[in-house]
């Protein structure tokens, strides 16, 4: 048998560690799979190394091509998936459990690049408009503009998902610019060391833009300024502790907790056991205890259930717990693994004996618990555990006491008012459910919990075929919650994006946010030339180029034409005395026919560049349009994104966002909004060499 490897850092693009130092053991039977290094990195170089290279090799992307690179490794990383479940299983982990971990590190990479390549811009500024108007004649205005912090990240990860909590914040800070060095949980780092390995040598990732540290932070944390960053995966201990560094302090340093907590799920006083809401209610705790043997920060912790059902469900979640076999997940049959480690064992032994001091055990080791396997005996093991609080407002207890394993505890609520009191004193917590078939009840509980949670799960049988369940953060909504959860935001679709950005209010003429922003505003000079912006191919068209067109005066033969076609026979259109009665004092236009006769205006009818419309945004009807108006339109190049694809035939285009307003004979604005059209590229003649 070989000696257990010395796992190693990843610090200034080099691998730092070749003499071990602790131990870290399988969860299964106890071996040593491998040892934390025992040399201390030099942070100096590390943090010189991230502002050095890491955010010049960033910055000479942009958004889209960061977007490009994340996807790019998604694949890289699916296509090597399986080694990394093969060193998973060590941690304890069911296939299950490692598919959390492995492809939902994965799909967060996919995620955020489709979120960047559909949401972001080409350039390093993203604009944050419209520009809002600051004096009376349009020739000052003021914005707000999104940029890179020319700064690093910190990232501090927990045990529990070592592939996933890294790939979580890594993805985010990369399509912002930000290098990042990661620090995993030292219990499981051999998974986040594996993964670094692996996209280290991928070649996608330009040099400095991320680092990994084996072992402790030693005083990268004293070393941060205030263009840095750092976030924090954990218990709210540890976060209040690092939350509070002089040096993160002294230079205001963001930091980002996303910490555990004493989650909830509340049984609706409509369910009643043998409806099929109950069932879900007592798969969704049992499910919560056992992925993962309970390690998440988003488990069930408090199941809130109504008195008078208090002892069916309880019965219900023992008879559920008893079919759940534990061992070695390699087993067939084993649906529930061992925790992280043996420090984690010992962890949710304390914990629950605390527990104890309060709560009535309802199930547990005592109720036949033997793990299956060769060697369990010396593995991280613990026993699916249900308790019940004797007195559910007692101060301390399963409100404020968590076991990082599978361990729920039962409380009995009266009234809906008081299951939200129980709920609240969680103190702030990450997520909770709600299982109930009655709108009412969810329209009371949802806006009230609200204040204590960071995500709410309205669960039913209408959406449990395809609810993902409680405790499964997704890249589109946010992650994190108030309080004791740390009152972090991670996730979130662009909202994560944004928070590893600088936010500006810039303010200046029309003409200077437009050169600045790099998309047109309203009122900024515009370039008129005698071909048809929709003759220019993608890399000729400038921001601000622009026509202007002839004119169309709008009759009655229109609005009776338009109606007959489209069957819009709307009395504001048609009735003239309704329509004389009304705020308007005579027929209108459809909304709907001032567009279609601005496309007639602006519109080059024959093939040319411009491939096709696939979108209106912010759309607006300004001021009516009546029998007699004449309309004109203007329409400008407001935003050119190259997102570097091609048409199904091969051929190269481009995104461009127009800039349309509608005006009639008077001058007033009657419409506005963008079109967004796809627009080829103009063939690049190969350079003769």
């Amino acid at each position: 048998m070989s000696a257990a490897p010395t796992l190693q850092s990843f610090i200034a693009g080099r691998w730092i560690g070749q003499h071990g130092a602790t131990p870290l053991r399988s969860a299964l039977d106890g071996h040593i799979i491998g040892y934390s290094h025992e040399e201390r990195p030099d942070f100096a170089e590390a943090i010189e190394h991230a502002r050095a290279q890491g955010l010049q090799a960033l910055m000479a992307m942009d958004f889209q091509q960061r977007a490009a690179r994340l996807k790019a490794l998604a694949l890289y990383l699916s296509e090597r998936k399986e080694q990394l479940y093969a060193l998973s299983h060590h941690s304890g982990a069911t296939r299950a459990d490692s598919w959390i971990d492995i492809e939902g590190g994965n799909a967060t990479l996919f995620a955020y690049a489709g979120i960047g390549a559909r949401e972001l811009p080409s350039g390093n500024i993203f604009h944050e408009g419209p520009a809002i108007p600051l004096g009376k004649q349009g020739s000052f205005v003021g914005s707000h503009i999104l940029v890179p912090r020319a700064g690093l990240a910190v990232h501090i990860n927990a045990f529990n998902f070592p592939i996933w909590g890294m790939l979580e914040k890594f993805a985010p800070t990369f399509l912002a610019g930000m290098p990042c060095i990661i620090k995993p949980a030292t219990a499981t780092s051999y998974l986040t060391e594996a993964v670094v390995r692996l996209m280290a040598q991928s070649g996608l990732l330009p040099a400095g833009s991320l680092q990994l540290v084996i072992g402790s932070t030693g005083d990268l944390l004293d070393r941060l300024q205030g263009q840095d960053l750092v976030t924090f995966t954990g218990s709210a201990d540890t976060a209040a502790k690092l939350r509070v560094t002089p040096n993160l302090i002294r230079h205001s340093v963001p930091f980002s907790a996303e910490a555990d907590s004493l989650n909830c799920a509340i049984l609706g006083p409509d369910v009643k056991p043998g409806d099929p809401a109950f069932e879900l209610y007592i798969k969704e705790v049992v499910r919560e205890m056992t992925t993962k043997a309970g390690q998440k920060c988003t488990a069930i912790r408090r199941a809130i259930v109504p008195a008078r059902h208090i002892d069916a469900v309880a019965s219900a979640l023992r008879e559920r717990l008893r079919q759940v076999v534990v061992g070695d997940p390699s087993i067939e049959g084993v649906r529930m693994g061992a925790l992280a480690s043996h420090e984690q064992q010992r962890d949710v032994g304390e914990r629950l004996h605390s527990l104890l001091q309060s709560c009535e055990q309802l199930f547990g080791a005592s109720d036949g618990f033997a793990p299956r396997g060769e060697g369990v005996s010396e593995g991280a093991f613990f026993a699916p555990t249900l308790l019940q609080a004797r007195d559910p407002h007692a101060e301390g207890g399963a409100h404020d006491i968590e076991a990082f394993g599978p361990v729920s505890t039962l409380m009995a609520y009266d009234d809906l008012d008081e299951a939200l009191a129980l709920a609240a004193r969680g103190k702030g917590s990450l997520v909770a459910s709600l299982v109930t078939c009655d709108r009412q009840v969810a329209a009371k509980v949802i806006p009230v919990a609200a204040a204590w949670h960071g995500r709410l799960l309205i669960l039913d049988p209408q959406a449990a075929p395809e609810s993902t369940g409680h405790g499964s953060p997704l890249p589109q909504l946010k992650h994190g919650g108030p309080g004791r959860a740390g009152g972090g935001e991670e996730l979130g679709g662009l909202r994560a994006v944004k928070h590893y950005l600088q936010r500006a209010a810039i303010q200046g003429s029309p003409s200077m946010l437009t050169a600045v922003t790099g998309e047109y505003v309203r009122g900024a000079e515009v370039i008129e030339t005698e071909v048809h912006p929709f003759r220019r191919y993608f890399q000729d068209l400038r921001i601000g180029e622009s026509l202007l067109t002839h004119r169309r005066t709008v009759t009655e033969a229109d609005l009776v034409n338009f109606g007959c076609l489209s069957g819009d026979h709307f009395y504001m259109h048609f009735d003239e005395i309704a329509a004389r009665d009304s705020q308007f004092g005579k027929r209108i236009a459809h909304g709907y026919f001032v567009l279609s006769a601005a496309a007639g205006l602006f519109v080059s009818a024959a093939p040319g560049p411009v491939l096709a419309n696939y979108g209106l945004d912010t759309l607006r009807f300004i001021n009516p349009v009546g029998i007699g108006d004449t309309i004109q339109a203007r329409l400008t190049c407001k935003r050119k994104i190259d997102q570097g694809k091609s048409s199904p035939q091969g051929i190269p285009q481009g995104v461009v966002a127009w800039d349309v307003e509608v005006t009639n004979q008077l001058g007033e604005l009657v419409a506005s909004y963008d079109i967004l059209t796809l627009v080829v590229k103009r063939e690049v003649s190969p350079v003769a060499t």
